[in-house]
């Protein structure tokens, strides 16, 4: 079975471009494909930033929250809302496939953590804070500032409520900020290893480290800037050039549309970082957490979800037992989230 903790298919559904149910369209993530490898549960991310959505952000979020309810609707049983520890557990034993929904930045909750109260009876259960800089903290792609006091805030309502603290994106001193305001674990839902791939998205070996002793666990990005130090550099500097100017759809389209044309680092870089996690972590902390449908390129060999079948025999290659390869795969996610959700 297979427990993914981000992917950005929302987008794509909401967007018109996918069918969800049927996999008509271009998305990484369909119900088809993970009924075919076995997904036991999937974080689906709602993500809505200020600047493109300025005024907006609490609409935007809610159509998002209303495509994944619906999405599950029209899975005829296949697919439910989790909403809590004793439905995920139910989702991992046979049931229908838990989808659990992610605020991808909180900027929807307008600056005020108070309004966490509002998106968690709509069904939020994992809080990644910002996506960019904005009232509660910084990030990697901002100023490497810390939490705020409404950020602090922000972090106890949501252990209060029993949301799942999600520290990727976050800048270095912020996740120092969460370590020391965290009463319960917290994860970092798609990040990889920054001593392998020097990008400040992916965590270092003392986050990994830290992460692990406080029972979190890493998700790791499937993005292949975030895999490979090379293609890393090559899309860094294509960045530069091409999103330079104000970063519309359109132009962010354009973009993956190229990127995605150029070749794929080996699928080995997941084993890579996964074993360098174990090494560091412990093999309890790491996970999955592709990023897909919001990635402009994958390793050779998975071009989705449904690829998701090749992983455990990457990591049998690589020495691990059958016991790891499920924590890996499902098992230590699980357990997190089991772990910090209600009842």
């Amino acid at each position: 079975m297979f427990f993914d903790a981000h992917c950005d298919t929302v987008l794509r559904a909401i967007s018109g471009n996918l069918d969800f149910i049927t996999g008509e369209g271009k998305a990484h993530v369909t119900l088809p494909g993970m009924l075919s490898v076995g997904s036991c549960a999937q974080v689906f991310a709602c993500f809505v930033l200020s600047e493109e959505h300025p005024g907006r952000e609490r609409q935007v979020a809610l159509g998002m929250i209303q495509t994944v309810a619906q999405m599950a609707t029209r899975s005829e049983g296949r697919m439910k809302i989790a909403l809590s520890a004793s439905e995920l557990r139910s989702a991992c034993d046979g049931g229908p496939i838990a989808a659990l929904i992610g605020l991808e930045g909180a900027d929807p909750l307008e600056g005020r953590a108070e309004n966490l109260h509002y998106f968690y009876e709509l069904g939020v259960r994992d809080l990644i804070l910002a996506w960019k800089d904005n009232p509660f903290t910084g990030t990697t792609f901002g100023r490497n500032t810390p939490l705020t006091e409404e950020g602090k805030k922000l972090v106890a309502i949501a252990e209060q409520l029993k949301v799942m603290v999600d520290v990727s994106h976050l800048s270095d001193v912020a996740f120092d900020d969460i370590c020391n305001a965290a009463k319960r674990p917290f994860i970092a839902s798609h990040s990889n290893c920054r001593a392998l791939c020097p990008d400040r998205r992916n965590l270092t070996d003392s986050m990994i480290h830290r992460l692990a002793e406080r029972g979190g666990v890493m998700g790791i990005n499937l993005s292949s800037d975030f895999l490979d130090p090379v293609f890393r550099e090559k899309l860094k500097s294509y960045k530069r050039e091409v999103l330079a100017r104000k970063r519309t759809p359109e132009e962010v389209d354009r973009f993956r549309a190229h990127v995605a044309t150029w070749p794929c680092p080996p699928i080995d870089w997941v084993t890579r970082h996964i074993l360098h996690a174990i090494n560091v972590g412990g093999e309890d902390c790491v996970g999955l957490g592709g990023d897909l449908d919001g990635v402009a390129s994958l390793p050779e060999g998975l071009e989705g979800i449904a690829d998701y079948g090749k992983i455990p025999d990457l990591l049998l290659s690589a020495g691990l037992s059958s016991g790891q390869v499920e924590k890996v795969c499902y098992q230590n996610l699980r357990r997190v989230f089991c772990d910090v959700l209600p009842g």
